[in-house]
């Protein structure tokens, strides 16, 4: 008998849906991906590094040229000048950006907090760490903040909060007054902050993310984390990246050289092209896929479907 790690985490949700899309003939709206490729110069990019030989380890931290080009968007679309080499890893997925970053800082005994619903990866990276997730609520009608039930859930045993904006699986967006709120709440506190911000560039109706990137007092105890393959269509790649401030950035490396070293290098190299070539990228997809959701909504409109506003993300409750 095996002594599981995780004994009450089974296959995940996404695995089950999708194989029963494939099997029943459906079409897949249960998981964060499109359903076309990325852009061609993008996939041309690959083709001309595998050729040209960039197939072997890259750095621990990533590509330099890719943290550099990432600095630049964070300049563009925040404001904030982060420093490429001692602020920005280059990670293979969001996920294990997500599970270094947790495993950095939690030990045993500690408390992260964590809003439901969420991403089902959170809570397994958390016990691995010898943490326990405490679970509070959103608000089930805008699924906003509940600050009392926040308030009523730190601990003196609570270690890092997790908060995630475009929402998964809501689409709602947490403001900068929620920010400023969330701020003054742990001001006092040693508590970690865990940002998970995948779908930054994914919000509608002329509104815009707010990250912790832009929020100084926040950002000074924070992991940002975010991803490549949902920005720029290629999910597949798995390659993302977290942004912290040096002294959690040391540690956060020092977890990720042990669990994969480094990324695809091939893959580095091209998005680092396509992100100096193409800047304009990130300004277009928010008019990209608030044309998809309005024609998606449109025909539901029609269906017995009732559905809520949603204000970015792939996702529509």
């Amino acid at each position: 008998m095996i002594d599981s790690k995780l004994p009450n985490v089974g296959t995940t949700i996404f695995t089950v849906m999708s194989q029963l899309a494939a099997e029943t003939g459906a079409i897949n709206l249960s998981q964060g991906f499109p359903d076309f490729d990325g852009p061609q110069a993008l996939r041309d990019a690959v083709c001309r590094h595998v050729t040209q030989g960039h197939n072997q380890y890259s750095p621990m931290t990533g590509l330099p040229a890719l943290r550099q080009q990432v600095a630049a968007k964070i300049a563009r679309s925040y404001g904030r000048e982060v420093n490429p080499d001692s602020e920005i890893t280059i990670t293979p997925g969001a996920t294990q950006a997500i599970f270094c970053a947790i495993h950095s800082v939690i030990r045993t005994g500690d408390e992260v907090i964590i809003f439901d619903p969420c991403y089902d990866s959170y809570e397994p990276a958390v016990e691995l760490a010898g943490g326990r997730c405490v679970h509070v609520q959103l608000g089930l009608d805008d699924f906003s903040i509940d600050w009392q039930k926040l308030s009523d859930a730190l601990s003196p045993r609570t270690r890092m909060i997790v908060i995630n904006s475009p929402h998964n699986p809501s689409g709602a967006l947490i403001s900068r007054a929620e920010l400023d709120r969330l701020a003054a709440l742990i001001a006092d506190r040693d508590i970690y902050l865990l940002s998970d911000e995948v779908y930054e560039h994914l919000v509608f109706d002329g509104a815009r993310h707010v990250s912790v990137l832009d929020h100084e007092a926040l950002y000074q105890r924070a992991f940002v984390v975010s991803s490549f393959g949902k920005t720029y269509h290629v999910t597949g790649w798995k390659t993302g990246y977290v942004v912290a401030p040096p002294a959690l950035t040391s540690e956060l490396r020092k977890v990720h050289q042990y669990v994969s070293f480094c990324g695809v290098t091939p893959l580095q190299y091209a998005l680092a092209d396509f992100m100096a070539e193409h800047p304009e990228h990130v300004d277009e997809l928010p008019g990209f896929y608030q044309a998809k959701r309005d024609f998606f909504c449109g025909h539901l409109a029609e269906s017995r479907f009732s559905f809520r506003p949603v204000g970015g993300s792939f996702f529509l409750l």
